[in-house]
């Protein structure tokens, strides 16, 4: 049977994807996971393929002995092949998201990450921390966070994990 797969997608895949892929990773392991389930992570532009994620996402996200890394990439239209569930930070990439897949069934693996977390209530948009200091993407961090959390357990009663 395939593993379970996650891509975690924003604008340009240097702040929030990043880090909310390093969270799940860092959850993954936690729980003894870390084979069991495939994760990636893209933006919905090419505005910054090929860099590693920003500076400022690493440092905060090492300070809670989390590793972002990897090199960004743009999500395409045969990502929907290859991962279950397709989860944006916010609903102007999920729009992006829905443009770009071909039919329902690619449409239905698309999820917004606060869409897992019980405290998100109306606030369903990770915000972009990219032009703000630190505080923002310790923001950001949070929420992946609390959203990834969520996401595990879902993902756990979907494949039995």
């Amino acid at each position: 049977m395939a593993r379970p797969s996650v891509c975690f997608v924003c604008l340009g895949n240097i702040c929030r994807s990043p880090t909310a892929e390093g969270v799940f990773r860092h959850l993954l392991a936690d729980a003894g996971l870390e084979e069991a389930v495939v994760v990636a992570s893209a933006g919905t532009s090419a505005f910054h393929v090929g860099e590693r994620p920003d500076e400022r996402s690493r440092t905060v996200a090492e300070w809670r002995g989390i590793t972002v890394d990897g090199a960004a990439r743009q999500f395409v239209a045969g990502d929907f092949t290859r991962f279950d569930w397709v989860v944006a930070m916010d609903r102007s990439n999920a729009a992006n998201l829905q443009r770009l897949a071909p039919d329902a069934a690619a449409e239905a693996r698309i999820h917004l990450l606060r869409s897992f977390a019980p405290d998100a209530g109306d606030a369903l948009d990770v915000p972009a921390p990219y032009y703000g200091g630190s505080d923002g993407f310790q923001t950001v961090l949070a929420i992946c966070e609390r959203g990834c959390a969520g996401l595990l357990r879902a993902m756990r009663e979907r494949h039995d994990l």
